[in-house]
């Protein structure tokens, strides 16, 4: 028991680094060589964590969205909040993260999918799979907003979670270029102050 719990606890800290290092390296720029130095395993024990690189990279996506999940189904489980105001505090805690990082790094899944989306199909598929997830979720709040009368009702919620999951990833994008974040709060102010509310 304890050794599966230690494989499971050294799985865990290469995809901690691979996040880190893919967000500041990118997924081509970042050797295995690098993350297994950082968290001090051997070279060949690699593959008795991930089947290769792309595996590797594909259970990366997963680890990553995790947290923003856990995150924003925190917000929406406030009672004190409605589902307007839990996707409110979700979002302006990510503009306050991504200020406090000096605009650095992004969004792991927008930078993937701009530099393997088309080449992986195992990340491809990981990608899909992690927008999805990211996507429902924000659906789950949009359409609690919608029911309580503080969203429109003419898009349907998930027609709403897709087009702020796309408007955000492009904030993101242009924030790095920008290095400002003002590009995510007028996405914020856009949609969730304006083109979402009934």
């Amino acid at each position: 028991m304890a050794k599966t719990e230690s494989k499971q606890l050294t799985r865990d800290k290469l995809l901690d680094e691979g996040v880190a290092l893919i967000m500041a390296q990118g997924y081509h720029g970042t050797g295995l060589q690098d993350i297994l130095h950082s968290v001090g395993v051997p070279k060949g024990s690699f593959y008795n964590y991930f089947a290769s690189k792309e595996d590797f990279g594909a259970e990366t996506i997963r680890h990553y969205i995790e947290p923003f999940i856990l995150q924003l189904d925190c917000h929406l489980r406030r009672p004190e909040l409605g589902g307007a105001e839990a996707l409110q505090a979700y979002f302006w805690e990510l503009i306050e993260e991504s200020a406090r990082r000096q605009f650095k790094g992004g969004c792991l899944l927008g930078n993937l999918m701009g530099e393997i989306g088309d080449t992986s199909d195992a990340c491809r598929e990981s990608l899909r799979q992690a927008v999805h997830r990211y996507r429902d979720k924000l659906r789950e709040g949009i359409a609690r907003a919608q029911d309580e009368g503080a969203y429109r009702r003419d898009r349907t919620a998930e027609e709403l979670a897709d087009f702020l999951v796309d408007a955000w990833q492009g904030a993101l994008l242009r924030m790095k270029v920008e290095q400002s974040i003002r590009p995510l709060e007028e996405c914020f102010r856009n949609l969730l102050e304006g083109y979402f509310r009934a």
